[in-house]
């Protein structure tokens, strides 16, 4: 899998520089077609495909899984520190809490913004359902500012994802090795991943939502990866950065 080498030595640099500049124009582009030229209804844009219902619904849990085991690896092997690998997985915890704290956010935003309808024109309007569930359960229709929790999950999830792929050209296997086989596995399997999200992203785009839940979502997003990756993880009380691999030349070595 030489091409694997290649692709992450020279490529990555170049995704985690753009990525976020074509996040955000994908996101707009694609949210400008739903409201302008509104696309024929597929298979997904129903919320019931494969894609939305087994990896969309576990986003988090599926780059939880793979960024475990990929941290772990490669860190440790550019490392060669159990302690500091162990800060590094510290990263995951602070995604796992981003998460859980922006969606518990977003549903207290719907609660607060919106409102329990009787009929779907929306002219009728009841104030003892206070909260969506409550009024979904009596059989109304609860209108609110909705900001789109696949808009913010999925752009975080390849941030992060590819900010964790930075590693790679710091991780020296030989070709054939046990190690080198499971780490370039969980890069495809990590690529792959990706690839999905963002597929998953666009399909959000020109499918659901309105124009300004998804971009809010996005900006959420953005907004979670600059401010640990960017801003936070420089500082040394943080999980830290993806190690790179620096040169060592013993004194005996060197030329004056």
């Amino acid at each position: 899998m030489e091409f694997v080498d290649r692709a992450a030595r020279f490529l990555l640099p170049y995704l985690t520089l753009m990525m976020p500049w074509a996040l955000m124009g994908l996101m707009v582009t694609g949210s400008l077609v739903k409201e302008l030229v509104p696309l024929d209804a597929t298979y997904l844009s129903n919320k019931r495909n494969v894609l939305n219902v087994y990896f969309v619904k576990f986003a988090w849990a599926w780059t939880f899984c793979l960024l475990l085991p990929f941290i772990s690896i490669t860190n440790y092997h550019v490392i060669q520190k159990i302690l500091p690998v162990l800060f590094r997985l510290f990263s995951l915890l602070v995604g796992t809490i981003i998460w859980y704290t922006c969606t518990s956010i977003f549903w207290l935003i719907q609660d607060f913004t919106g409102s329990c309808y009787k009929s779907s024109s929306l002219d009728v309007v009841t104030q003892e359902h206070s909260n969506k569930l409550r009024c979904l359960q009596a059989g109304g229709i609860w209108q609110n500012f909705d900001i789109s929790g696949h808009s913010f999950l999925l752009s975080y999830c390849v941030l992060m994802i590819l900010e964790e792929l930075a590693v790679m050209p710091s991780v020296k296997t030989f070709q054939g090795s046990t190690l080198h086989m499971v780490v370039n596995s969980l890069f495809l399997a990590l690529t792959c991943l990706t690839f999905i999200w963002l597929f998953m992203l666009f399909t959000t785009a020109v499918y659901f939502h309105d124009f300004w839940d998804k971009i809010f979502g996005t900006l959420v997003g953005l907004s979670a990866w600059y401010g640990t990756y960017r801003f936070w993880y420089l500082s040394p009380l943080s999980p830290g950065l993806p190690p790179k691999r620096t040169l060592y030349f013993p004194k005996s070595n060197r030329r004056l």
